[in-house]
């Protein structure tokens, strides 16, 4: 995690004593790396605003309890983390997703973007067979780029634990990733 600035410190401080104008300019701040979290680990844009909402709602209540203003993002991501995990046992929609491909998308692509685009979406696949709890802990080690003892920090549990818990995440990627490749294999033999 970035060290808290200074011009941010003073941005909590004065947002927790009630200050609108900071508290504007603290979230412009940091709403976008949030909506990014939420987004990650939710897979669905309304939902991951939905849950950025309701985060924002308790920074804004809870802010004046924040003791230390330099844990204002480890405190926020955890908010964010707790909000999206809660959100997604809520709707727990397991249905397809279906996008809509841009006009200009045609067979005239070049080879490799297609397998690019094959690959983001076996992974974008394997990801939504994870827990929610699951996919908040990748987000935040290979999206957010944080250390294994900040992620302990943010989630509020031991270092080892969250070890252990990453470690099990990746085998369930793994897993979900690998029951694609049988499920293509299959496909493409019946065919």
């Amino acid at each position: 995690m970035a060290p808290t600035t200074s011009v941010q410190r003073h941005l909590v401080e004065q947002a927790a004593a009630g200050d609108d104008g900071a508290f504007e300019s603290l979230i412009r701040q940091s709403a976008g790396r949030l909506l990014a979290i939420a987004y990650r680990i939710l897979r669905d844009h309304h939902l991951a605003e939905d849950a950025l909402q309701q985060a924002l709602v308790t920074i804004w209540d809870e802010l004046p309890r924040l003791r230390d203003p330099e844990r204002f993002d480890a405190w926020s991501y955890r908010l964010i983390v707790r909000t999206s995990i809660a959100q997604a046992r809520r709707e727990r929609r397991g249905g397809p997703i279906v996008r809509l491909l841009p006009d200009d998308a045609d067979a005239s692509r070049a080879p490799d973007e297609l397998a690019a685009v094959a690959d983001r979406d076996q992974v974008e696949r394997g990801f939504r067979q994870l827990k929610p709890d699951q996919r908040a802990i990748l987000v935040l080690q290979h999206y957010v780029g944080l250390s294994l003892a900040e992620i302990a920090d943010v989630l509020g549990i031991p270092v080892g634990t969250a070890g252990s818990r990453l470690h099990y995440a990746a085998a369930a990627f793994r897993a979900a990733l690998d029951a694609d490749d049988r499920t293509g294999e299959t496909k493409e033999r019946t065919a």
